[in-house]
């Protein structure tokens, strides 16, 4: 139900009604607004019915002032924080003493002051989270994580061999620093360092490194990133098994080296990291080359190289040494030689040849010769007869072809000569056959 204010007398004695005031605070106006009494009743009211929370946070600010303590818890991953009052009684129940930075969970409940308008968070109870429920904590994220794939070996990257830039994350003027800039140059004196300095424990840490691993992994100049920090306790090392942290290692573009602690210190960042390196020492040694190894490794290699083609040129001219030494190589002219004789040998063989059948072709043309003298008309002529012909060069073969003093042609073995027909003669008788002519 709406409050009324009571009536203030007036002039004449007389009083003013109460004025009706709003339900709710969005019903006020300028015109009818709430008492600031109102409001405080009606906000300690709606905070009286919150429920208490428990909450986990990082002690950072702790004062004690007789009965009552006042303490800064900060969250361990963000930078916020949250101011607390608590009791002596409910401080003495916790047993080991809260000092700045113990890790506690707190069972808080609003309290609004409506005479000061103060809004305070009151503990009712206060716990520091022991180390074997912190390892606990640990020991799920760290399978969380695993689980999820974040440690997985393909995921990491390769480190360049040389770095031109190393981005170098660690506590301002720390031992870790001096050690990794020391040992880098070295083994490599060019090495050049993008160092970014922060806090590497307590409540400051995850926020600074993110900060600077954020900065540094936007920069195209840096090749590699480390962190380094030279061991210290579980509960020191506790900023680089943060959730937050790690995956933002786990999603950088840049490799990240891992140089947290000691040997035996794992946190969950040295899983995540594309290397984990047992000291700040080792981390020098693993992100770049040593130079004067690197100079013994030229010269040995260069010595192997010139000893393989040593080797190569010597195979070489032992292949050609024998070669060289086969009778074609050793003596050229032989292969001329031995053709020279062959084409002598020849020609010798192509003239007898043809000398045989020169000789045969002489035989065999004497022969015919001989065969064609003898059936020769002149063979038959060199035996006494004659061949008598007449002006028109035809053979006389019968005395009735001529008269009486017609002049014949007489050819004879060796001339001819002519002569005057005298007296014709004929006879009656058959001719004789060319076996008569021959006995004849």
């Amino acid at each position: 139900m709406a409050q009324r204010i009571s009536g203030t007398p007036g002039t004449l004695g007389e009083s003013v009604a109460p004025r009706e005031l709003a339900a709710t605070a969005a019903e006020t106006t300028a015109e009818n607004p709430w008492p600031l009494s109102l409001l405080s009743q009606k906000m300690k009211s709606y905070i009286d019915r919150m429920s208490s929370v428990w909450i986990e946070g990082q002690v950072v600010e702790l004062n004690h002032r007789g009965k009552a303590s006042y303490l800064t818890l900060r969250d361990t991953d963000v930078e916020m924080s949250l101011p607390v009052q608590i009791w002596k009684n409910v401080l003495d129940r916790t047993g080991a003493p809260l000092t700045e930075g113990s890790h506690v969970v707190a069972n808080l409940k609003a309290d609004f002051w409506t005479k000061t308008g103060r809004l305070t968070m009151r503990a009712n109870d206060i716990r520091a989270v022991g180390l074997g429920e912190l390892l606990a904590r640990l020991e799920r994220l760290r399978k969380q994580l695993a689980a999820e794939g974040l440690f997985d070996p393909a995921r990491k990257r390769r480190l360049p061999f040389l770095p031109n830039r190393i981005g170098l994350i660690t506590g301002r003027d720390s031992d870790a620093q001096k050690d990794v800039v020391r040992n880098v140059h070295l083994r490599w004196p060019a090495a050049e360092f993008e160092i970014r300095n922060c806090a590497v424990q307590g409540p400051d840490a995850v926020p600074g490194v993110m900060r600077n691993l954020a900065e540094l992994d936007a920069d195209p100049a840096i090749d590699v990133i480390v962190i380094a920090r030279g061991g210290g306790s579980m509960e020191d090392l506790l900023p680089f098994s943060n959730e937050a942290l790690v995956r933002a290692v786990s999603n950088a573009q840049t490799p990240v080296v891992s140089a947290i602690g000691h040997e035996a210190d794992r946190p969950i960042l040295d899983e995540v990291a594309d290397l984990r390196a047992s000291t700040p020492t080792d981390a020098a040694k693993r992100i770049v080359p040593d130079v004067a190894e690197e100079t013994m490794n030229l010269l040995r290699v260069r010595a192997e190289l010139d000893a393989a083609v040593n080797r190569i040129i010597d195979r070489e001219q032992e292949m050609l040494t024998a070669v060289r030494s086969r009778p074609v190589l050793a003596e050229p002219q032989t292969m001329v030689t031995a053709r020279e004789d062959e084409l002598a040998m020849i020609r010798r063989r192509s003239l007898q040849a043809a000398t045989g059948l020169v000789i045969h072709g002489e035989k065999e043309i004497s022969y015919l010769r001989s065969q064609a003298r003898s059936l020769s008309p002149l063979r038959t002529l060199e035996r006494g007869y004659a061949v008598v012909q007449s002006d028109a060069g035809q053979a006389i073969r019968d005395a009735a072809e001529v008269r009486v003093g017609a002049t014949v042609h007489v050819r004879v073995a060796r001339g001819r000569f002519d002569a005057e027909v005298s007296t014709i003669q004929t006879e009656h008788h058959t001719h004789p056959t060319p076996e008569d002519e021959d006995n004849d």
